[in-house]
């Protein structure tokens, strides 16, 4: 029995079966603040103790990418080791929030299994769980991934593919918020006065700034949520590969996008969903990355005044601003994206 894990490959998952991911985290204030420093998020409720406690929060939250990408990292070496590509998610729920001192757990469970035309890899669809210390659920989503397979000549599995929600409905989120004393939310430290009714259904913002991916960065941030994937550290086999050169982290560039969408959005402090999202395309460093959101929807939350939901759509593009707001026609993506994004946050109202 050999004691280095190789990863699993296309052929070893099984619809059906339940993963238990190691190793524990334990989330820190050193963490919360390397990850603002790779990405420059100044969205108030996670930046200061002292504006999030006015509000109703005991200290401000660990920002929930920051967990997301946690537990992501987690499921990596069981999941996607021997991955080619991340394709995309659904369903994302933030469940509770996480505070500096949390340690995250992560279990996914496989729900569908698809091999591709080539025969050479295959595509896997699981819904993993984030959990903290006392076995709270915080984060649930599912994502697909496209898998190597390790013996060419493996049976080909009957292919289950799952069906997935387009978007969760308003009542199934805030449960990461607690209620909020939005009187003392302050607009001049919030850095914007635009509250949930300032936002219409069709209104498009451009985020105006870009920000350009060094090759360290985006290592770091993977090494960050201990993420192993083999594409994003080791030039010595992407050299060999398909791009010849190390594939950044497509969590890193949902990051980029939310911390870019502050200038525009800055009151929008949480992000309680992610409906779905489709990485369109690679990004590699020396790119700079731009983005712009659309309002899809915008809806009250039953039984609470201090918050609304907006549902957004954010693109993210590649050395190509976005004040033209690149985006689809049909089925064609403008050939600069990278990132198409669907998700629900928080605003107060």
């Amino acid at each position: 029995m050999s004691k280095t894990n190789k990863g699993n490959f296309f052929e070893d998952f099984t619809v059906g079966q339940v993963i238990r991911h190691a190793t524990p985290r334990t989330v820190t204030v050193g963490d919360t603040s390397l990850y603002s420093a790779l990405y420059g998020s100044r969205f108030a409720v996670q930046s200061a103790d002292s504006f999030a406690q006015a509000i109703g929060y005991p200290r401000a939250p660990v920002d929930d990418l920051l967990v997301f990408h946690t537990v992501f990292g987690k499921t990596v070496p069981d999941i996607s080791l021997n991955a080619i590509a991340n394709l995309g998610y659904a369903g994302g729920r933030f469940l509770a929030p996480v505070y500096p001192g949390d340690s995250l757990t992560a279990v996914s469970k496989v729900i569908g299994l698809r091999e591709n035309s080539s025969g050479t890899s295959g595509v896997v669809y699981v819904r993993s769980t984030g959990f903290n210390q006392d076995g709270v659920e915080v984060l649930d989503y599912v994502r697909w991934v496209m898998v190597r397979k390790g013996d060419v000549n493996a049976p080909t599995p009957e292919p289950v593919i799952p069906t997935l929600p387009s978007a969760l409905a308003p009542d199934a989120l805030g449960d990461a918020v607690p209620l909020l004393d939005i009187e003392n939310w302050r607009d001049d430290l919030s850095g914007s006065t635009a509250r949930f009714g300032d936002y219409q259904v069709g209104e498009r913002i451009d985020h105006v700034d870009g920000m350009t991916v060094e090759e360290a960065e985006h290592m770091l941030a993977t090494r960050l949520y201990q993420n192993t994937a083999k594409v994003h550290f080791n030039q010595f086999t992407e050299g060999q590969g398909r791009f010849g050169r190390r594939l950044i982290y497509g969590g890193h560039v949902i990051s980029l996008a939310r911390a870019l969408s502050f200038n525009g959005l800055a009151n929008a402090f949480h992000v309680a969903a992610i409906n779905g999202g489709r990485h369109v395309a690679p990004l590699f460093a020396g790119n700079t990355v731009f983005a712009w959101s659309e309002v899809l929807d915008a809806q009250p939350l039953a039984g609470r005044e201090d918050v609304g939901a907006l549902r957004l759509r954010t693109i993210a593009t590649k050395d190509q601003p976005t004040d033209g707001f690149p985006s689809r026609d049909g089925d064609d993506y403008d050939p600069s994206v990278i990132l198409d994004l669907d998700y629900w946050v928080l605003i107060p109202r």
